[in-house]
């Protein structure tokens, strides 16, 4: 019942401006309306996905922390990176979630990043930030979210390590720029990098990385112009290993 009035609720706003047609040719209806329904009602619950690694973390948080945790916080970028491959033997922990946004990353810190106690937390975030996928934002809107992460984590003892957002480029199947564009990837790293020096936090420069003269993401190093391809993630591990061993400095 409650997802029914949910439903109609979201639709008030389409029927309100309807009118009367003379010809009767509505959108073709997908099958099984219950399932998308349900679908949409349980993503509301969980909007931010704290139950991603709920149980994951119950059980990292029954055992002693590992000296030399770091928490990878990210979104698909860090979700699809084989830390066991690229960090063989690392007390690494990848909390990367496909999609997400800054703010979506605020509200699941606590349990993804601070309660597990890690000396370090790497944040890697912001392209979806800019992409929109959340709706617009302002710039200002989205550094608030990265000082908060950074101010969260200092708070309770842990470094931080700022990653640039990587570039990203149209030689895949559909051109990436027009919704990433180069220039507010680069208005976000400035601001990050500067950022991290007033705080004391690690830059980690993972567009000079990967970038080319174009400033565009590598051709060859992705798979579809925004997420790294193995040979994208050879390129990237060994700056993060630099950041971390500075962070912890080691």
């Amino acid at each position: 019942m409650r997802t029914s009035i949910a439903l109609i609720a979201l639709l008030l706003p389409g029927i309100a401006a309807a009118q009367l047609v003379d010809d009767y040719n509505p959108p073709k209806a997908a099958c099984c309306q219950a399932g998308p329904a349900q679908q949409l009602a349980n993503t509301l619950q969980d909007w931010n996905q704290l139950g991603r690694y709920h149980a994951d973390n119950e059980k990292l948080k029954a055992q002693p922390a590992e000296p030399g945790r770091v928490v990878f916080m990210g979104d698909s970028i860090t979700d699809g990176w084989k830390l066991t491959q690229y960090f063989p033997g690392k007390p690494y922990v990848n909390r990367g979630i496909g999609g997400q946004t800054t703010a979506q990353m605020i509200v699941r810190f606590m349990e993804d990043v601070i309660n597990l106690k890690p000396a370090a937390v790497m944040i890697f975030a912001g392209t979806n930030d800019i992409a929109r996928n959340n709706g617009p934002q302002t710039m200002a809107q989205v550094q608030g979210n990265f000082q908060m992460m950074t101010e969260l984590a200092q708070l309770h003892g842990i470094k931080v390590i700022l990653c640039a957002v990587t570039p990203v480029s149209d030689y895949g199947p559909r051109p990436m720029t027009t919704g990433r564009p180069p220039a507010d990837i680069l208005k976000m790293n400035a601001w990050l990098k500067d950022y991290a020096a007033k705080t004391k936090a690690t830059y980690c420069d993972f567009f000079g990385a990967v970038v080319d003269e174009k400033g565009w993401l590598n051709d060859g190093i992705s798979r579809d112009g925004l997420h790294p391809n193995d040979k994208g993630y050879e390129l990237m591990a060994p700056v993060l290993s630099a950041a971390i061993s500075k962070a912890l400095g080691n």
